[in-house]
């Protein structure tokens, strides 16, 4: 417990930096009409395309017998390449509803 409490004392601004960024998303992503939602989801699917090629260049420099890094990085290169593919998928299908028939 003391280990924990001297790691958020060491860390506090960058714990504050944190929950500030929540918070600031929150009501940003919150103040978005519903028309947006398309645009803002194809954002956010580069945005995490970013993250498959940080995680796979992190993934290329690491220690071989760096287990717990090596499953980690692979957890989120999985995580992200599901996460833009759901995203492409349901933008292409909220697309659909626009085209004429």
């Amino acid at each position: 417990m003391e280990n924990i409490l001297n790691l958020i004392g060491t860390h506090r601004e960058m714990l504050y930096f944190i929950a500030l960024a929540i918070f600031v998303g929150i009501e940003v992503i919150g103040g978005v009409p519903t028309v947006l939602h398309t645009p803002l989801m194809s954002g956010a699917n580069a945005i995490h395309g970013v993250v498959i090629v940080g995680a796979i260049y992190v993934m290329l420099h690491l220690e071989p017998d760096n287990t717990l890094a090596l499953i980690l990085g692979f957890l989120a290169v999985l995580l992200g390449t599901l996460n833009v593919v759901g995203g492409f998928v349901v933008t292409d299908r909220m697309l659909e509803m626009f085209k004429k028939k």
